[in-house]
Formats: structure tokens, C-alpha cells, sequence
């Protein structure tokens, strides 16, 4: 058994239709992490799809996951997952869309509540634990009155998809750091505030 390997799981929604949205950020984010291994997701009996690869010669281990799940169901999945890899939550990182950080910023921590958040609110419920690390992306708040519930069911804007490139590298960055030097050198790196 590898002892350095971990969960990496992307949440979103399945289906084209969503792909593009802010609430899938997540799955954006896997996506990079693979092209990085050069790992291809194929469908697993966990209700996910899943990519396997190391993130350097030597590098730890990283199981990518995307449950097939809608957002808000995804807790089933992981539990599903941890168990098939035999894994500790500890050995879980959740990336996900977050409403209360600006736009091309990342926030990494590690337990806590759900904060609102209905994809990690269900995987705490399935666990029984919150003592996993986040990768939050933030997307910022609804413009105006806009409820917040559209809006990270929407696209993001054509001057966001600008820097969209750069944000999903950075938390893809986050997500190596973590396994590899820990959250506190993550967190050490990427809390810094961006020089505008």
C-alpha cells in the first residue's frame, strides 16, 4: 500500500450542460491536475470517475475523483471512495466553489463546518467527519440582488474566463503542496495577497 497517496476530489455537477459553471470549479480543477499526470478519468464503481497518477517521479500518489453525483448528494461517493482506497479522512482534499472569498483568490484549511456549502455540508454528514482539507475557490458574490444559487449555476463571465487559466493552476499548485509539504506550506504560499 502506497502510505503517500490521497483522495483528491473535485465537486460539481455531472453533465456537459453544467461543465462551465462556477459550482464546477472543482472538476476544472481536476482536470488540470490530470494533464498534469497525463491521467485519464475512467468510470468507477464508487459512482465516480476516477484518475490515478503521481504528481512528480518520487511524488506522492493522487487519486482524482469527480462522484457522479450531483453537488449536493456528493457524500456518498467519498465515504464510497475512502473506503475502497482504504483512506483516513485525513487523507482527503475536497476542492470546491466558494461564495465568500473574491473572485481569483484561494483559501486552504483544513476542518471546520460546511459554511453554507451543501456539497461539503453532505460529504461531513457521510463521513462523520469535517477533518479534511479544502481547497476553496472563490467566486465571488452575485452581483446586485442576483440569488446566489443562480449564480454559481452560471458560467463564468468572459473577463473571469480571462483568468480562469491561471486561478485553476494555482488551486491545482495548492493541491500538490498539500501532498507533498503539508497544508500550513500551502497555506504559507498561496494566503500571501496578490499584488494588483
Amino acid at each position: 500500500m502506497d502510505d503517500n497517496q490521497w483522495l483528491v476530489v473535485g465537486l460539481g455537477n455531472p453533465g456537459p450542460g453544467y461543465a462551465g459553471n462556477r459550482h464546477n470549479v472543482g472538476q476544472m480543477v481536476l482536470a488540470d491536475l490530470a494533464d498534469r499526470m497525463n491521467a485519464s478519468f475512467k468510470s468507477h464503481r464508487t459512482n465516480s470517475s476516477v484518475a490515478e497518477g503521481r504528481t512528480g517521479a518520487g511524488g506522492p500518489r493522487l487519486i482524482l475523483a469527480k462522484p457522479s453525483t450531483f453537488m449536493n448528494i456528493s457524500g456518498g461517493p467519498v465515504a464510497e471512495l475512502l473506503r475502497f482506497y482504504k483512506l483516513e479522512p485525513d487523507r482527503l482534499i475536497v476542492i470546491h466553489d466558494e461564495l465568500d472569498i473574491p473572485f481569483d483568490t484561494l483559501r486552504l484549511k483544513t476542518g471546520g463546518g460546511h459554511g453554507g456549502h451543501n456539497g461539503i455540508r453532505d460529504i461531513i454528514a457521510a463521513t462523520g467527519t469535517g477533518d479534511f482539507a479544502r481547497v476553496r475557490v472563490g467566486v465571488g458574490r452575485p452581483p446586485g440582488r442576483q440569488p446566489a444559487a443562480d449564480f454559481v449555476l452560471k458560467d463564468f463571465s468572459g473577463e473571469e474566463r480571462k483568468i480562469l487559466p491561471n486561478l485553476l493552476g494555482d488551486a491545482a499548485d495548492a493541491v500538490e503542496l498539500i501532498a507533498s509539504e503539508g497544508l500550513s506550506a500551502a497555506q504559507l504560499r498561496f494566503h500571501t495577497s496578490k499584488s494588483e
